[in-house]
């Protein structure tokens, strides 16, 4: 599918809900690893612990309507997540454009999203370190990525043909 031109906008906390449907769809969508009763403790989380207050929020819109999201902190990219109707038409590489360009150098991804891994790896991210468990101490072992700061001119931000989800 031909990538559309997107404009990154910061997100309002007004607009967590949206990001909070964009989430789960992309998650249902991406992480089958996951089951039903795994995807709402995860969600009552970010709920519970207001987890879209605890990093800046950037997003894509498509006729006034959010797309696709990342959210950053420190030089981590913390989540990042696309509307599945999306998937292919280069959100997340204008996401991922922008995050390097704030410095972002790092991200983890769930040893199990083999798509994830694949697609970080093509913009120039290589696992540094392994965590057997995820954050919460679930058996999901979390892949720590790193990439150099000079990569960034070897990435072509148009052609993304794997699908990425954090």
């Amino acid at each position: 599918m031909k990538s559309i031109p997107a404009h990154i906008k910061k997100t309002l906390s007004t607009q967590h809900h949206q990001l909070l449907n964009i989430w789960e769809k992309s998650i249902r969508a991406t992480h089958d690893f996951l089951n039903e009763q795994q995807i709402l403790q995860i969600q009552e989380l970010i709920i519970k612990h207001h987890y879209f207050d605890h990093v800046q929020l950037f997003h894509v819109e498509r006729e006034q309507k959010i797309v696709g999201f990342i959210g950053l902190a420190y030089d981590k990219i913390e989540m990042l997540f696309i509307a599945p109707q999306y998937f292919h038409q280069g959100i997340e590489a204008t996401l991922i454009q922008h995050a390097v360009s704030l410095g972002i150098h790092e991200v983890d991804v769930n040893e199990q999203n083999v798509k994830a891994l694949a697609f970080y790896q093509q913009y120039g991210f290589r696992q540094f370190a392994r965590s057997e468990l995820d954050a919460e101490g679930n058996p999901f072992p979390i892949l720590h990525l790193r990439r150099k700061p000079e990569a960034i001119n070897d990435l072509d931000y148009h052609d993304t043909e794997v699908m990425k989800y954090k």
